[in-house]
């Protein structure tokens, strides 16, 4: 018997595009915020995405920033550094016929907010690689260079067993969880 190969893809949890599948590439370390995650998250998020200007930073399948779209966010910008990566993203983008709602920019997350800020956001996704250290570079650009509209929600994706990362005086917990390797933490800017 034929063994039948592996499809990676991901799947939006609610909105217009609820219990879509959208395939993802199957790259080393390219890990998506589980359903449960990101459930969990976007109960958090329940009255703040419609409408809201969103920033997916480390995009990789762009599970969130998709998620955010599917439930009537105006528009989400997808950071990734990986060609490939970004194309499989700008090809889902058009599936789901939203290319217009959504940016994907070719380019190091460090590299991207390491300019002055053209646009501000209302939600921002941090959910980099975990073995690395992105997290610390990032979060402090985000303010430093005025990418965060007032206001703004930021989540943080980290391994559950590192330490929390320090993030800035100004970003208050909101609310955080734990599920199986994974910590996640929403702060108000």
């Amino acid at each position: 018997m034929k063994q039948r190969a592996k499809t990676n893809s991901i799947r939006i949890i609610a909105g217009q595009w609820r219990g879509r599948r959208l395939p993802v590439l199957d790259v080393e370390g390219l890990r998506p915020s589980t359903d449960r995650v990101r459930e969990t998250l976007f109960n958090w998020l329940m009255y703040d995405v419609a409408g809201a200007r969103c920033l997916d930073l480390f995009a990789g399948t762009g599970s969130l920033g998709l998620e955010c779209l599917s439930r009537g966010a105006a528009k989400a910008v997808f950071v990734d550094s990986d060609k490939q990566i970004a194309s499989q993203l700008q090809r889902n983008l058009s599936t789901l016929e939203s290319s217009d709602m959504g940016e994907v920019v070719v380019q190091s997350a460090t590299n991207f907010l390491a300019t002055p800020a053209n646009k501000q956001f209302d939600l921002v996704f941090l959910d980099p690689p975990f073995e690395s250290d992105l997290l610390v570079k990032a979060m402090p650009l985000l303010m430093e260079n005025g990418w965060l509209a007032d206001g703004a929600l930021v989540y943080v994706e980290q391994a559950s067993k590192k330490d929390p990362e320090n993030t800035p005086d100004e970003w208050q917990i909101y609310k955080e969880g734990k599920a199986g390797y994974c910590r996640y933490s929403l702060y108000q800017t």
